[in-house]
This record gives C-alpha cells, structure tokens and sequence, in this order.
C-alpha cells in the first residue's frame, strides 16, 4: 500500500519506519525537504536531526507535503496537534479527497510546561475539526492512546491491552485495522468506538495518560478495557 506519513519528528519517524518494514511503499511529508535534510541538531525532544534517520532508512523518500499527499494512497497525520490542519491545508484537500486519513495528533497545548493541556476538549475535537476541514477524507482516529515506541510495538506492553479506532467510514476503519494488525496489535485489542465525535474521549485522555507517565517514569504501558465474555 502506498502510504504518506505527514511529520518528520520521533513520531512521524517510528510509524514510517514501521510502515516501510511491513512492506509498504512509504514518503514522509514535509514542508520543505532541503531544510529538513539540512538540520544538524537534535530539535527540542532530544530526537537527532533528520539526516542521520534518513540515512539509516532510505527506502523512505522525503517529499513536499504535496507530492506526499498525491503519493498516497492512506494518509497519516504525525503532525504535531497544534499545527495539524496547516500542515493538512499543505497537503491538499484534493491530495486527501477519498484517502483513508489515519490521524494520531493530539492537539497538546505546551506553552505552559508539562504536562500539557489541550486545545480542544469537551465539545470538540482535533480528529472532528480535521474531518470538518477535509470532508472528503476518511478520517480515522488511532493510536494516539499510546507511546510512538508501543505504537509500533506493543510487544513492549506485557499482556492484553487496548487500541481505539473511531470514525464515520467503516472500510476506512478496515484499513487502519489492517495496518495496526502490521504493527503488531491483535484484532482482540481493537475496540471500535463509532463515529469521530469518539476522538474526544481518546484526545481528553492525554490528561491522565501523562499523570500515568509522572507516576510510571515512562512510557511503556497502556490501558487495558476488561469485560465480562
């Protein structure tokens, strides 16, 4: 399947790379593909500059945001949250017209440390905001309950545990199921909670997943929805 990851940072990095390892054709997205490859210093997270990823896996080419968008065939949004439907608008609503759009961006709200709050919450979500935006794109929102490591592998978690899906289409919803059983998630761990107004809840439960994190020291673990047969 011919995919486009939208991000250039940890995130964006680690569902490439997985994508690319599951035998799919993969680009990442950016706004400007020289600047990117012209970075020579870790950006704020501590993640080394983009060349020395790209060097360890050139089997994923860099394009603009457009040429990645015309690419693929199910988009992925790693986009940091607060810039999510700039960088979309950059890829083109023509590019994601029809398209399975796999979105994992949290709209976190930084500007005052950690841990952060969010953008948008209660009566509204990111993943609502970018299927108003794009009504032609079939969005779905994943993964964005986990860790980028435990997205990929979540192996790392010992045990049952626990992804989200939610959206409108149902065959959109088909294929990122597809692409989380590549990663490694067990069909019994996917719990499809309906429509996209579902990402709210998933978006909202950033707030405890970083207590979780204060608390844990890391980021291995995950939640697990345990129910009577």
């Amino acid at each position: 399947m011919k995919i486009a990851v939208i991000g250039t940072g940890m995130v964006g990095r680690n569902l490439a790379a997985g994508l690319h390892k599951a035998g799919h054709d993969v680009v990442i997205g950016t706004r400007d593909p020289q600047q990117t490859l012209a970075r020579t210093e870790p950006d704020a997270m501590g993640t080394p500059a983009y060349p020395q990823w790209q060097q360890a896996h050139p089997g994923v080419r860099l394009l603009p945001l457009a040429e990645a968008g015309a690419h693929g065939e199910v988009i992925v949004n790693a986009s940091a949250g607060a810039h999510s439907l700039a960088a979309l608008e950059a890829v083109g609503a023509a590019n994601l017209a029809g398209k399975v759009l796999l979105d994992l961006a949290l709209p976190l709200d930084l500007s005052q440390g950690m841990p952060p709050t969010l953008l948008v919450a209660n009566d509204d979500s990111l993943g609502e905001q970018i299927q108003r935006a794009f009504p032609d794109a079939r969005v779905v929102k994943t993964l964005n309950t986990v860790f980028t490591d435990v997205m990929v592998d979540p192996a790392r978690v010992p045990g049952e545990h626990t992804i989200f899906v939610a959206g409108e289409d149902p065959a959109a919803k088909d294929t990122v199921q597809r692409l989380l059983r590549d990663f490694g998630w067990p069909q019994t761990a996917i719990v499809d909670l309906g429509g996209i107004r579902a990402a709210r809840g998933v978006e909202m439960y950033s707030r405890l997943y970083f207590d979780l994190v204060a608390v844990i020291g890391n980021f291995d673990f995950n939640i697990a929805v345990v129910r009577t047969k």
